[in-house]
C-alpha cells in the first residue's frame, strides 16, 4: 500500500510539471538560505534517484516525455520585479509561492532593482538616498531620489523591512532598469550578513563578458624568390626631409605651417627652397600665410586649455529627441508678424486689477499661450501626431512651455490650455518653471503634451528663430521679441509707430500642410491683435 500511494503521489507530480512550469514565471517570490530549504525540501540526489527508479519501472503519462522528468533540473535565475529566483529544482519540486536562494548563509532577504518611472525611461541615475543602511523601511516612505530621463522622482518603499545593504550609492549614473541598487531583509539581525554582499552579474542586468576572439593563426613568412638584376639602371629614389636644402626662414615657415619641404620644388641657387616657395605653395592651396602656431618658451606647440563637463541625464535625452526630430520629421517653416500694441494694452490693464486683488501679473508669454490653445481648439488639425497607420487628432489642448535652466531645457505642460482663465494659466507657469528650476518635476507635469511654445524674445530679446518640432507633436511655436517699426500713417506723408513680434511656426509636413499652417497662423494672429475675443 506504501509502494502504491508513492507512484500515485509521483504520478500526480509529473502529470501537473508543465503547468506549474507555465506559472512559475508569473510568481513574485522571496529568496531563501540553504538553511531553509533543507527544511522544506528532501535531498535532491535521493529525490532524482526514486524518481529515476519510478520512471524506469513505470510508464511515462501520455503528453510528457521521459525526458522531462527523469531527474532534470530546471534553473530558474531571471529577476521578476526585482526578486530572484536563484535555485536549482527537481520539476517535482517547483513551488507555485516560494524558492530558494543558492547563496548559502543568506538569510530571506529582497533584491530591489531600478524601477522604470517614465515610459522613455532605460536608465536612470542616483540623486541621492534618504534612507541609510540599518534603517527601518516601511510602505510609503521615499527611499531615494532617481534622476529619470525627463525629471528627478522620488522612489517609494513597497514594503517594511530593514535597508540591509544600498549597492548604488549617490551619484551612481547610468543605472540600467532593473539593475539592482539595494536590498532589504525582514529581520533587523540579518542586516550585518549583508555588509560585504555584491549582486552577481546576472542578478545586476549587467552583461556577460564576452569570451575573447581567439587570435587569428599567425602566417608563416613565405621566400620569395630573387629576381635577377634588371641591366638598366634605377633612378636614384628621393631624399628624407632632412636631406632637402632650405634656407633657415623657409624651414621654419614649413615646420609652422606643417608643410612637407619634399612636396615644394626649390627655385633657390642649386635648387634650395626660400620663403618664396613656401608662399607660393601655401597660395596654391588656396591658403592664407597666417599666423604662426603659438609655442612655448622651449620651443613646443602650447597645449589647448579646456575643461570636460559630464552630460545630464536631460541634456542626453535633450539630445537624443532633438536629432531624431530633425532626422524623420520633414521640418518646414512660416513666419508671420502680429502687432501687438492692443496686446500690450489689455496687459497692462489686467495687470493692474491683479496687482489690487494680490493675485499674478500676466505676462506676454501667458497671452501666447491662451491664444494658441485657442487656434489649436479652431484648426485642430495642428493638434495631432503622426504614426505609421493614423493621424491622432486630439482634443485636449496641451501645450507644453520650455523652461531653460541649469540643468538643461525641460517643457512642463499646461493641461487644457483653451478652457482656462489666463490668471490660472499665469500662476500655472510660475509653479511649473519654479519646478523645473529646482528639478522636481514629477511626469504627470510634462506629458501628455499636444503643442509647444518656446519663447526666446521677452528673455533673450531674440527677434526672430526657428523652433525644433517636440515629437510625437507636428507643430512648436517660436516667439519672438517685440520691437517699434515705422508705420504708414493714415495721411499722406504721416507715419506712425506700431510694435510688432515675429512667430514662426514649425511644421511637420506629414500632418500639417502648407495651407493648413497659414491658417492656424492668421486664427492666432487674430487673437494676438484682437486680445480682448481671448476673454470671450
Amino acid at each position: 500500500m506504501v509502494c502504491a500511494s508513492r507512484i500515485i503521489n509521483h504520478s500526480k507530480k509529473l502529470r501537473n510539471v508543465p503547468n506549474l512550469m507555465r506559472h512559475d514565471h508569473a510568481v513574485s517570490v522571496r529568496c531563501f538560505s540553504s538553511g531553509a530549504q533543507s527544511s522544506v525540501c528532501r535531498s535532491e540526489a535521493a529525490e532524482r534517484e526514486r524518481v529515476s527508479k519510478f520512471v524506469a519501472r513505470n510508464p511515462v503519462p501520455s503528453g510528457l516525455s521521459r525526458n522531462n522528468c527523469s531527474g532534470r533540473t530546471t534553473r530558474l535565475g531571471t529577476p521578476i520585479g526585482g526578486v530572484v529566483f536563484g535555485r536549482e529544482f527537481l520539476c517535482s519540486q517547483v513551488q507555485s509561492r516560494r524558492g530558494f536562494a543558492s547563496d548559502a548563509g543568506l538569510p530571506p532577504h529582497q533584491e530591489i532593482g531600478m524601477p522604470s518611472l517614465s515610459p522613455t525611461m532605460t536608465e536612470g541615475n542616483i540623486a541621492r538616498w534618504l534612507k541609510k543602511e540599518g534603517d527601518k523601511v516601511n510602505p510609503g516612505e521615499v527611499l531615494c531620489e532617481v534622476e529619470t530621463d525627463k525629471a528627478t522622482v522620488e522612489m517609494e518603499c513597497m514594503e517594511e523591512g530593514y535597508l540591509a545593504k544600498i549597492i548604488k550609492g549617490d551619484g551612481s549614473k547610468e543605472i540600467k532598469v532593473g539593475e539592482i541598487i539595494a536590498i532589504t531583509v525582514e529581520e533587523e539581525e540579518h542586516i550585518a550578513k549583508f555588509k560585504d554582499y555584491s549582486p552577481s552579474a546576472a542578478d545586476s542586468g549587467a552583461p556577460a563578458e564576452k569570451e575573447p576572439a581567439a587570435p587569428p593563426p599567425k602566417q608563416e613568412p613565405v621566400e620569395q624568390p630573387v629576381s635577377s638584376p634588371e641591366p638598366k639602371s634605377k633612378p636614384a629614389s628621393p631624399p628624407s626631409e632632412d636631406r632637402f636644402f632650405a634656407s633657415p626662414l623657409a624651414r621654419k615657415m614649413a615646420e609652422d605651417h606643417r608643410v612637407a619641404l619634399s612636396s615644394i620644388k626649390g627655385t633657390g641657387p642649386d635648387g634650395h627652397i626660400v620663403k618664396a616657395d613656401i608662399e607660393d605653395y601655401l597660395a596654391s592651396r588656396g591658403k592664407e600665410v597666417s599666423a604662426p602656431t603659438p609655442k612655448t618658451k622651449d620651443g613646443k606647440l602650447e597645449a589647448l586649455d579646456y575643461v570636460d563637463i559630464p552630460h545630464s541625464q536631460i541634456r542626453k535625452v535633450t539630445a537624443s529627441r532633438l536629432l531624431f526630430s530633425k532626422q524623420t520629421i520633414p521640418h518646414y517653416y512660416l513666419t508671420v508678424d502680429t502687432c501687438v500694441d492692443k496686446l500690450l494694452g489689455l496687459r497692462s490693464q489686467l495687470n493692474s486689477l491683479q496687482e489690487a486683488s494680490g493675485g499674478k501679473r500676466t505676462s506676454v508669454n501667458d497671452l501666447v499661450i491662451k491664444a494658441a490653445a485657442l487656434a489649436l481648439r479652431k484648426v485642430p488639425q495642428c493638434n495631432s501626431s503622426w504614426t505609421d497607420d493614423y493621424i491622432r487628432q486630439y482634443n485636449n489642448v496641451n501645450i507644453n512651455v520650455a523652461v531653460q535652466t541649469e540643468n538643461g531645457l525641460y517643457v512642463p505642460v499646461i493641461r487644457n490650455a483653451d478652457k482656462k482663465g489666463l490668471s490660472s494659466i499665469a500662476a500655472e507657469v510660475k509653479q511649473l518653471a519654479q519646478k523645473a528650476k529646482e528639478n522636481s518635476l514629477k511626469p504627470e507635469d510634462y506629458e501628455g503634451g499636444t503643442f509647444t511654445v518656446s519663447n526666446l524674445g521677452g528673455p533673450f530679446g531674440i527677434k526672430q528663430f526657428c523652433a525644433i518640432i517636440n515629437p510625437p507633436q507636428s507643430g512648436i511655436l517660436a516667439v519672438g521679441s517685440a520691437e517699434k517699426r515705422v508705420i504708414p500713417g493714415s495721411g499722406p506723408e504721416q507715419f506712425n509707430f506700431a510694435s510688432f513680434m515675429s512667430v514662426t511656426l514649425s511644421c511637420d509636413h506629414r500632418v500639417i500642410d502648407g495651407a493648413i499652417g497659414a491658417e492656424w497662423l492668421k486664427a492666432f494672429k487674430g487673437y494676438i491683435e484682437n486680445p480682448e475675443t481671448m476673454l470671450l
